[in-house]
């Protein structure tokens, strides 16, 4: 495409760009700037707009488009930012940043695989292990983190993990080569040297799940079909990447390194639109091991901005990934060479039948009323290396919102030697040990609860003090409420013991009661890390030890790990920016949630794990004037019943 050659309009400043778009970008910076065939895109996307810019925005005025690119030159391991004006057709901004590394690209991925196997070193390794055909050998790579090692700094690496199938077409995670780490220089894709601290043993069982290839697994013959239709097509409608459905107004987006993001949320009431949110998604993802062998203890992945899940993600199939009436929306990225990477049917979107959405009977006069609950829901699902993540966003006819991540896949995992016991693991099957691990989920939400004007609440349940003439038969107990004023004052721990929420209010609506309106975080499964606090994983991550942080609203302020977690030592994260200890009382204000799976491994969660569920949920709380699922219509009973 030529940079004359007109591109397709859009509707709104925060449409993802288009295939013409990625190509226009690549193609002004390619030309302005002179970038050589050594130049790598990590990432081009929408450079989102300002908020006002959004907020302010009627259908039919004009829309301004930029790109916003992450450019590494391989030949030298320099990174550059550009803003690219697709409007204008020209580079807007164009800036070095030194000492940083980008994510893994997607092209990297088979070729550190195809650079690990060519090498001669690598192959007296394996053969040391007996092994003499080095394409049954598989190779994944892994960050390196930052551990200070001398010669390591300025260099793009990463760290190669090695399996080995016995036969062709095996599960080839079930048989790692444990202590073989080769180190590449992703830059020159040459091995700079192979770390080995011991030849293991080759796991001993197989690990097949696929039934086709094992005589193992009998596959069940009693499960009935169960249909999901909808005759009359579904509930919601799509302008772009615009969603309406019931109440609700949702914009959605795509980046690499995010994957979904929700952006504009806003639910009408009474028949005036209200807003919620004004962009949520994944910040990051860490995940720490707690293995002290050679093998392990340097592992802790950033899956977002170390690998860029967005650009990872499924091809999802009708009847296997999603199921009923379906519409499906593509993700489109750039490549490092600056084509084009489209993910077809990366975003799903449905409705599902939630069960009783309220109910009540009148014993006296047999009176009942039921309504039944529906959500909608948009999700997509990714894979990093061995692990397989879902991400799930519901939204409910009773006004709520909910997130859900499905973690499910592969194990990371070791070998051990006959009769060796694990300290800091599981044996989930012979001579196999899976380490105890935690994935530390991180979320972003810009909130927008009726307006940009926000604060924060802390509610904790007391029992009140025993006293005979408030407290006779001492069973009294109450909510008592802080409302955070600093950013300091905001890095907070869930608290079971006093029934801990946190409430998103806007001090300037008062809902029909008076009170001020709001939204409660209802935190759901969690968990603390157990790392030392000069640890390498927490001077990069020290966000993970608290589960909430407030901080006031800033554009460049985008990711809890920073920038460019990849390799980096630490320091531009959300944990050194709250330090700035602005005020976040009645402001624009993000709220950043962590939530933990503390993964102690169990035999059952091999050789595939089952999907574990994890989430939190976004709850009116004086948003509404009542029950805003009052309207819905009675349930259409089934023949011969009655649902009233």
């Amino acid at each position: 495409m030529s940079n004359q050659e007109p591109l397709k309009q859009v509707g709104h400043p925060l449409e993802p760009l288009t295939t013409g778009e990625i190509i226009k970008a690549v193609a002004i910076a390619r030309k302005e700037k002179g970038l050589t065939d050594a130049a790598r895109f990590e990432q081009v996307g929408l450079y989102e707009p300002e908020k006002s810019v959004v907020l302010n925005f009627k259908e039919g005025d004009a829309v301004v488009r930029e790109a916003f690119m992450i450019v590494l030159d391989t030949s030298d391991s320099q990174t550059y930012e550009g803003v690219i004006s697709l409007t204008d057709e020209k580079v807007v901004s164009w800036t070095h940043v030194p000492g940083v590394q980008p994510s893994f690209l997607f092209e990297e991925y088979a070729e550190l695989e195809e650079t690990v196997k060519k090498n001669p070193e690598f192959h007296k390794a394996l053969e040391k292990r007996g092994i003499t055909d080095p394409s049954l050998v598989m190779v994944d790579p892994w960050s390196v983190g930052y551990f200070g090692v001398e010669e390591d700094e300025g260099k793009r690496l990463a760290r190669a993990l090695c399996f080995v199938r016995k036969n062709e077409g095996d599960n080839a995670y079930a048989y790692p080569l444990t202590g073989l780490l080769p180190v590449v220089d992703l830059s020159t894709m040459k091995v700079v040297r192979i770390e080995d601290s011991g030849v293991k043993p080759i796991a001993p069982m197989d690990a097949e799940y696929k039934p086709e290839r094992t005589d193992k697994i009998q596959v069940r013959t009693d499960l009935k079909p169960l249909e999901i239709t909808q005759p009359e097509g579904p509930s919601y409608e799509i302008n772009g990447h615009n969603i309406k459905w019931q109440k609700w107004d949702i914009r959605i987006g795509y980046t690499a390194r995010e994957g979904l993001v929700l952006h504009t949320v806003d639910y009408e009431d009474k028949g005036v639109k209200r807003p919620i949110l004004y962009r949520a998604a994944l910040s990051e993802m860490v995940v720490p091991y707690g293995d002290n062998s050679p093998a392990h203890d340097w592992q802790c992945a950033f899956d977002a901005g170390e690998y860029g899940i967005g650009q990872l993600a499924n091809s999802l199939e009708r009847g296997c990934d999603c199921v009923g009436h379906i519409d499906y929306f593509d993700a489109v990225m750039a490549t490092g060479n600056g084509d084009i990477h489209r993910i077809p049917n990366a975003i799903c979107l449905h409705e599902e039948d939630y069960g009783i959405a309220w109910k009540h009977t009148d014993w006296r006069t047999e009176d009942v009323e039921v309504r039944r609950s529906r959500r909608l829901v948009i999700s997509f699902f990714t894979t990093v290396a061995n692990y397989d993540y879902g991400f799930f966003w519901y939204f409910y006819t009773d006004g709520k919102i909910e997130h859900e991540a499905k973690l499910t896949g592969i194990l990371n995992i070791g070998v051990l030697e006959e009769g060796e016991t694990p300290k800091y693991g599981s044996l989930v099957a012979p001579q196999i040990s899976a380490p105890i691990h935690q994935h530390i989920f991180n979320y972003r939400i810009d909130v927008n609860v009726d307006g940009q004007q926000n604060s924060v609440q802390e509610l904790n349940t007391v029992a009140s003090p025993p006293n005979f003439q408030t407290n006779r038969y001492l069973n009294s107990f109450h909510a008592e409420t802080t409302t955070f004023k600093t950013e300091l004052e905001a890095q907070r721990r869930v608290n079971l013991e006093t029934a801990r929420v946190w409430k998103i209010i806007n001090p300037n609506k008062k809902n029909f009661v008076g009170e001020p309106v709001g939204f409660e975080l209802v935190p759901g499964e969690n968990a603390s890390p157990f790392l030392h606090e000069e640890s390498s994983i927490m001077k990069r991550a020290g966000f993970i030890k608290n589960h909430l942080h407030v901080t006031k609203f800033d554009r460049d302020q985008m990711y809890a790990s920073g920038k460019y977690p990849n390799q980096n030592k630490g320091g531009d994260t959300l944990e050194h920016w709250v330090k700035e200890n602005r005020n976040i009382e009645n402001e624009d204000i993000v709220v950043w949630y962590n939530m933990a799976v503390h993964h102690i491994v169990r035999s059952e969660d091999w050789p595939v794990m089952p999907t574990h569920y994890i989430g939190f949920m976004l709850k009116p709380h004086g948003f509404y004037d009542g029950n805003p699922a009052l309207d819905l219509p009675r349930p259409a009973a089934i023949k011969g019943t009655s649902c009233h």
